[in-house]
Formats: structure tokens, sequence, C-alpha cells
């Protein structure tokens, strides 16, 4: 009996529909990947999934009594609470036993009743059956596998960063140890490091889960099968992901042979209707009409929105754009031990690597001139003009349309030109103006990339630019930095994005700090 049972899914947004009469199945052993480009549902679905929202149509059946533990990024963090503490609530039934266990102590030594020793007994087994007294050392195990041992276990949870707030969440998540695991974008904070780790928990995880990921590296190494999100429909691929995304390209190529061998037959016998209706063969006209009106059409293909542009450029005479010296970086302290010498020439692309949390985006707003140096310094150009892509999804007001924050970002742009930004960047009319709030992150970092489209730079610094987009997204994205005349600092955590020779310069920081 499968885990899960999706039958005749059907979900629609105003003019958009999700998935039609879609189906699918999660088996025991299945550790599944949900793929597709942005917008097409998949963290909808995931919703629809964990009862968060219910479908226009179709039904939803998990197995009775299975225990399914989601990835939520919006769990509550009470200030004042620690790592260790918050990280300890994934085995509050266990601390609810201990409790249990010492006013059954408490009582026995008040009355001595050999009862309330038995059922004490009882309890004691049970902690050591479940590992109780072994928690803060599984809690160590995962906690340092995600990169948060090195923040204390005493650090207040109410001052963590987005991306340490991600992490917390999942490394509860993971501790709680459900049947079935469902993460959406579970990689996004992660540095290279700790993603080996996930992968590793993963595979050797024993129930089954289902990953939405952008991240064709991630998923590749963690899945047996995938669910492929595409234009309104969900299709189920057994295999790797490698085989999933050649199986899926042989279907579509099927597919629109069938559909134009279809609309030419179509074509031939309307033909054949017009020219003999009224004629010695009308008989055999009206036959093939009958025929046409009973043909099972072949809707036309259907494709998503790609991303194609550019950034601006502002030319400038200077070789050399930025240069360091014995650059020190931190807040009340350095964070590398070693000191940050390199340049960016005019036309260079350098990737800033290393895991999360050691440095790169205090590097970034260092440079920015955000934050004071603790000790060194840097130059830019005098010619240099900067262009900066921040990592965080926030917006001065989130009800806000795409098209209503372009409008008050740059004030002298005409609608249609803001309008065409955006749909260069494959977003659609409808998204264009529904508020911000309600688009995926991956259609809030099309937006961010459209703002950029109307700031002319030559030296571009992004900062993990490629956190919830798509393949083809990513895919324009690094074409519009390698065709970019200027200079470049990127950090982003996919070592897939870096593929090829188009990087001239790497600063892994984590070499600097040994």
């Amino acid at each position: 009996m499968s885990l899960l049972t999706v039958k005749n899914l059907g979900q629609s947004f105003v003019d958009k529909t999700l998935y039609e009469n879609a189906n699918f199945v999660l088996n025991k052993e299945d550790h599944m990947g949900v793929t597709g480009q942005n917008g097409v549902g998949k963290s909808t679905l995931i919703k629809i999934l964990t009862g968060e929202m219910l479908p226009d149509e179709g039904q939803v059946k998990w197995q009775n009594k299975v225990d399914v533990g989601y990835l939520d990024q919006y769990a509550k963090l009470t200030p004042g609470e620690t790592i260790r503490g918050f990280l300890r609530t994934a085995f509050a039934p266990l601390y609810q036993k201990e409790r249990e266990l010492n006013e059954l102590y408490a009582k026995y030594a008040e009355n001595g009743a050999a009862e309330l020793l038995e059922k004490a007994g009882k309890i004691q087994t049970y902690l050591e059956e479940n590992n109780f007294y072994g928690i803060d050392t599984e809690i160590e195990r995962v906690a340092s596998g995600l990169g948060l041992a090195e923040l204390g276990y005493d650090h207040d949870v109410a001052q963590l960063s987005g991306g340490q707030r991600s992490k917390i969440i999942l490394a509860k998540l993971l501790l709680q140890n459900p049947d079935v695991l469902l993460l959406d974008e579970p990689t996004n904070y992660l540095d290279v490091s700790h993603i080996d780790w996930l992968v590793d928990y993963l595979n050797d995880f024993a129930g089954a889960f289902i990953v939405v990921s952008h991240d064709y590296d991630f998923l590749g190494r963690i899945t047996n099968c995938i669910i492929d999100v595409d234009v309104g429909t969900i299709t189920r691929y057994t295999g790797t992901l490698k085989q999933a995304m050649r199986q899926k390209e042989a279907n579509r190529e099927t597919y629109l042979k069938a559909y134009a061998n279809q609309q030419r037959k179509i074509a031939k016998t309307e033909a054949y209707i017009r020219k003999n209706k009224a004629g010695t063969r009308s008989k055999s006209a009206k036959s093939r009409e009958r025929q046409l009106a009973h043909m099972d059409v072949l809707t036309p293909p259907k494709s998503n929105r790609r991303a194609r542009f550019e950034f601006p450029y502002v030319a400038t005479a200077s070789n050399l754009l930025l240069q360091t010296q014995d650059l020190v970086i931190g807040y009340d302290h350095a964070l590398v031990k070693e000191a940050f010498n390199f340049s960016v020439g005019g036309n260079e692309k350098v990737a800033i690597t290393g895991f999360n949390g050691i440095g790169k985006t205090t590097l970034l707003k260092t440079l920015l001139g955000q934050l004071k140096p603790i000790f060194g310094d840097f130059e830019l150009s005098t010619t240099a003009k900067l262009a900066y892509f921040k990592q965080d999804l926030t917006w001065p007001n989130n009800n806000m349309t795409p098209l209503q924050y372009l409008q008050e970002e740059f004030e002298r742009q005409k609608p249609k030109e803001l309008r065409g930004a955006l749909a260069r960047m494959g977003v659609t009319v409808q998204q264009a103006m529904s508020p911000l709030k309600k688009l995926s992150g991956g259609e809030q970092e099309k937006v961010k990339l459209a703002k950029m489209q109307f700031e002319p730079a030559n030296l571009l610094f992004l900062d993990e630019p490629t956190n919830h987009l798509d393949r083809d997204t990513k895919d324009a994205l690094r074409k519009a930095i390698v065709n970019f005349p200027g200079g470049v600092i990127i950090v982003s955590h996919e070592r897939d994005f870096f593929q090829g020779d188009w990087v001239d310069k790497t600063i892994d920081i984590e070499t600097m700090n040994q």
C-alpha cells in the first residue's frame, strides 16, 4: 500500500491552471524529487499535501497513522530560547514522559506503593529504548552537520539570520525523524559541505521523502524517482533525475510530432470538406465531417515563459575596478584569519566560496561601504558603477505588486518598460499584478532581477542570486553574467552553477581561515 495517493488533482488560480486531473503515488521506498519551472505550482503542491491548502478538485489520501514532517520556514521561534532549547522541542513527547517518571518517583517516595514503581520502570524502559539519554548527542550531530554548532548552543534563536533560522528549523525536523519528510528548497541557505552532509543523511533516511529543489546537482544525488510539474500536468518518472529529464524530453518530442501530424490531417480533411460539401462527393464530405467532429483533438503544446535578459552596462576606461589592501572584515572582531588581497579587472568574473556564516555576505557589504573594515582598506575605480543583488526576500511593502514596486523604485520609467522588464524575466501579466507576498520564492527573485535591468553598472555584486530559481532561469542568469562586459563578484552555494570556464578567479574563504 502506498504512503500517499493523489487522484484527479486539480488546482487553478484566476486564469492559470496549475494541475488538471493529476495523479501520482508515494511508496515507502520512494526518495522523490519535484521539478519544474518557477510558478508551476511546486510549493502549492506541498501545501496541498500538508493540508494547509485544499485543492479545487481531487483527492489526497495519506496512509493511516503515517507521521509526516514538513519543513515550515515560518515556524515560530520564541525570543530568549536557545538553539539547544529549540532543538530539544523535537523530542517533546520524550520530555513529557520524563516529567511523568519524576512525578511517579516523587509519589513513590511519599507512600512506597509498588504499582508506582512498576509504572516508573516501564517509562524508564521506554525512555532508554527511544535514546532519551542520548538526545543531546543526536542534537549535536545534526546541528554540526548543518553548520549550527559554530554559533554556540546557547545562542538566542531571536538573533539568528534568515539563513540560520532556516537551518535550525530543518535541524528540528530531521531530529523528529518522521515517516515521511516534505522539504521545500532545503539547500537555499546551506553551503557545499552542509549540502554534502544533508545528501548523506537523506540517502540513509529509512523513510520516504518528497523534496522540492531547483538545485539539480543536489536532487540528482538523493532521488530515485521524480514528479515533474509542467503547465497543468504532474508526471511521475522512476529512476534518476537525468533519466527523468531524458524521458520528459522524449515524451515532449513524441507529443509534438503527434500534434503536428494530427494538425496536418485536420487541415487536409477540412480542405476536402470545403471543396466537396456541395458537389458529387458531398456524402463523403459529410462522413469526414462527422469523423472530424468525433476526433480526440490534441491540445496545443504549452510552455512557460523563459527568462531572457541582460544586465545594463556603463562604460569605464579603467582596467581595474576594485583592489583590496590587507582587508580584514567583521563586526566587532575579524571573521577571517587571513587578510584579503585581490583585485577585480574590468571584465573579470570572480566567485566567492566558503561555508555559510564564514563571511561571504560580510565581504560584499564591506566592499559596498555598508560595513567598516576591521583593518586594511579597498579602493574602487573612480568610474566604477555598482549594482547589488541581495539574497534576502524582503520588500518595503509585500502587499505591493511587482509592477507597483518597480514603479515606486523608478518613477521616471514608463509602465510599459517596467512590464517589459518583468516579461523578459518570465513574469506573467497575472504575476505582475499579484501581491509580492503571493508569489513563490523564484517569482520574487525574478522581480529582483527585473529591477537590476534599470540599474546600469560596470561592477555587479551578486549574493546567492540562484536561490529559488529554476534551471532555465539559472541558465539565463549565467548567460547574462558571462555576456556582461563589466566585472562581477558572485556568491553561490550551487557548485554546478560555476561549471565551465567562465569564472576567472575563485576566492575560497575557507582556505583563508585554516
